[in-house]
C-alpha cells in the first residue's frame, strides 16, 4: 500500500509557501538613493505599518467569519457555533495587545530621526489606512458617531484614492458584528411566558414577553445596591432609559436586558460563552481605545502639536478619536447596574433547568 502522503510533486519550501523573497522586496524606503539609507530609521517605519497591516487582514478574516455564524438564524448558544465566535474574538484581543507593544518598537526611533524623513510623507498618513477603517466599519463604528468625521472620508490630499475611498463605502454597507450582536442578543430565549409562571407565587402576565416584574423587581433591588454618594436619581433615570425605553446608541433596550441578564447569571453554564462573548466584545473596545491611545503619545512625542503629515490637526484630532470612538461603550456601561452576586432573584426552577447543559426544556 502506498504512503498517502506520498506524491510526485514538489515538497513544499519555506520561502516559497511564504513567499519570503517576494514579502522582502516590499520595502522600498524614499530615503534610499544609489543603495544608501539617508535616513536610517525609515526602514524601521516602513515594516512596522506593514505588519500592522498584515495583522489587521488576519482581523478581518476573524470578524468574516464570526459574522458568517451570526448571520446564521439560529447560532448554537451552547455549541460550536458560539465556541468559534468567542476563540476568533479572543484571538483578536491577542492581536490588539501585540500590536499595541509593537508601539514599543516604534518608539525607539527618536523625534531627529523621524525627522530624517518626514518631509518625504507629506499627503500619507496612517489614517488612510482603508483595512483599519474596514475593521471598525465592520465592529459596527458609524462615520455620525465619529469624532470629526470630515477628517474621515473624503479624496482630497491627505484622504483616500477613488478605489479605496469605495472599499470603505462598501464595508460600511455590510451588516457589522454590532448589528449582529444586538440581533442576537434580542432574540434570546428565556423570558418567554413558560419559564415564568407562577415566579415569586405571581401569574405571568401571556402578553407581556419582556416579563417586566422580573425588571421591576430587580430595579428596587439596584435601587438599594447604592450608596449615599451615588447620585441616585441620575442612576435610575438612565437605568430606565436603557432598560425599559429607547436603550442606548444602538442597542435596544430588549438587547440590553439580555446583556445585562447574561452578565447577572454568567455563572450559569449556557451563559458561559454568551457572557464570554460580550467581554471579549468589551476587551476588543479597550484595546481599540489603547491602540488609539499609544498613537497620540507617540504623535505628541515625535512632532508635538504639528499638523500631521496628512493634513489632520495631529495631537487634537487623536485625542479626540480616543475619546469618542469606541463601539461597544453600551455593553460596558451595562456594568453600571450590576448588584451583588448574593442579593441576585433566584431564578425560576424551569429557567434554571434549561440554562444547564443536561436540560431537556429548551425553548
Amino acid at each position: 500500500m502506498d504512503c498517502p502522503f506520498k506524491t510526485d510533486e514538489e515538497p513544499a519550501y519555506y520561502g516559497s509557501y511564504l513567499a519570503v523573497d517576494k514579502l522582502l522586496s516590499l520595502q522600498a524606503p524614499l530615503s534610499l538613493i544609489e543603495g544608501k539609507l539617508h535616513a536610517h530609521d525609515e526602514m524601521l517605519f516602513i515594516i512596522v505599518h506593514q505588519t500592522y497591516e498584515l495583522w489587521f487582514k488576519q482581523i478581518l478574516h476573524e470578524l468574516k467569519a464570526c459574522c458568517d455564524v451570526l448571520q446564521k438564524p439560529s447560532a448554537d448558544d451552547d455549541g460550536p457555533d458560539m465556541n468559534v465566535v468567542v476563540h476568533r474574538l479572543k484571538r483578536i484581543v491577542e492581536i490588539w495587545k501585540l500590536l499595541n507593544q509593537q508601539v514599543d518598537v516604534l518608539e525607539t526611533m527618536t523625534p531627529l530621526d523621524f525627522l530624517d524623513f518626514r518631509s518625504s510623507l507629506e499627503g500619507a498618513s496612517g489614517f488612510q489606512s482603508t483595512q483599519f477603517r474596514q475593521i471598525e466599519a465592520t465592529l459596527g463604528l458609524r462615520m455620525e458617531n465619529r469624532f470629526r468625521p470630515d477628517y474621515y472620508k473624503h479624496t482630497e490630499i491627505g484622504g483616500f484614492n477613488p478605489a479605496d475611498y469605495q472599499t470603505i463605502v462598501e464595508a460600511e454597507k455590510g451588516t457589522s458584528l454590532l448589528r449582529l450582536v444586538e440581533q442576537w442578543l434580542r432574540r434570546m430565549p428565556f423570558f418567554g411566558d413558560a419559564f415564568w409562571q407562577n415566579w415569586n407565587g405571581e401569574e405571568t402576565d401571556a402578553t407581556n414577553t419582556a416579563t417586566p416584574k422580573f425588571w421591576k423587581g430587580y430595579r428596587k433591588l439596584y435601587e438599594a445596591s447604592l450608596s449615599e454618594r451615588d447620585e441616585r436619581a441620575d442612576l435610575l433615570s438612565k437605568f430606565d432609559e436603557t432598560f425599559f425605553k429607547s436603550g442606548a446608541g444602538d442597542f435596544s433596550a430588549q438587547a440590553l436586558r439580555a446583556a445585562l441578564f447574561i452578565m447577572l447569571y454568567r455563572d450559569e453554564p449556557l451563559f458561559r460563552l454568551p457572557f464570554a462573548l460580550l467581554n471579549s466584545l468589551i476587551e476588543i473596545d479597550e484595546q481599540l481605545a489603547n491602540f488609539r491611545y499609544r498613537h497620540l503619545q507617540m504623535v505628541r512625542r515625535m512632532i508635538g502639536t504639528r499638523i500631521g503629515t496628512g493634513g489632520s490637526s495631529g495631537e487634537q484630532y487623536l485625542q479626540g478619536a480616543v475619546n469618542k470612538n469606541y463601539i461597544y461603550k453600551e455593553l460596558a456601561g451595562i456594568i453600571t447596574f450590576l448588584i451583588e452576586r448574593r442579593n441576585l432573584p433566584k431564578l425560576p426552577e424551569r429557567l434554571h433547568q434549561a440554562l444547564r447543559f443536561s436540560s431537556t426544556e429548551r425553548d
